[in-house]
């Protein structure tokens, strides 16, 4: 039985496009560029806020010359209400209950800045959920590199095959391949099934409590 999972946090463990969309369109904005549709930043989100604000001014056709202005903007308004319009999936919350009743460590993983991160999954979840919860910090590599993810199994004591990765992209899959854990794609996240097979998905579920009997069985 695996003794840790390690989850994403945007499409995985919550709904957060809503959010995620309000602050980007907001910086659209003030360039004077249009609003993007908030099903697009499903595709724009998943490799950091960067990396998503690039890929939706492109989108925008913005100016990019204020690349630059807009990264620092979206950590900064990000930052002022991490869960504005964000939701934990259904199913969720028992299923994280019942892996911690059975002494599964949990741990969250994500390319959103770490404070933003924190805030985010305290905020849903409490603090006594999960041991670990680690965002983008200055220096880190973000994922798809794997060093966030081993770092999180050094810290939970286990090896690396003792974790269950869970996630909703191909970032995710990519990540937890590269730490040598097994991974675990999502359908009710950002993506779609395509993607999650392409990147090597050892597992593909459609609900929270199907990690139940994964933990349990493999």
């Amino acid at each position: 039985m695996y003794k840790a999972c390690i989850f994403d946090l945007d499409g995985t463990l919550a709904d957060t496009v809503e959010s995620i969309a309000n602050v980007a369109n907001q910086i659209l904005e003030r360039f004077g560029a249009p609003a993007q549709p908030v099903e697009d930043y499903k595709y724009h989100a998943g490799d950091g806020g960067n990396v998503l604000m690039e890929r939706c001014m492109k989108a925008a056709r913005a100016d990019m010359s204020h690349l630059e202005e807009g990264q620092r903007l979206y950590r900064e308004i990000f930052a002022e209400n991490p869960l504005y319009k964000v939701t934990v999936f259904d199913g969720m919350k028992e299923t994280l209950e019942e892996l911690k009743r059975r002494g599964v460590k949990l741990a969250v993983l994500s390319n959103k800045p770490h404070e933003a991160t924190c805030l985010a999954v305290t905020g849903l979840f409490g603090t006594d959920t999960f041991e670990v919860i680690q965002g983008l910090e200055v220096g880190m590599k973000k994922k798809p590199d794997p060093s966030g993810a081993l770092k999180i199994a050094k810290k939970l004591q286990v090896e690396p095959s003792e974790c269950m990765y869970v996630g909703d992209t191909n970032t995710d899959m990519k990540t937890g391949k590269a730490a040598g854990m097994y991974t675990i794609g999502v359908l009710w996240g950002f993506r779609d099934r395509k993607e999650l097979e392409e990147n090597h998905a050892d597992e593909i579920i459609g609900h929270p409590k199907a990690l139940l009997k994964i933990q349990e069985e493999k």
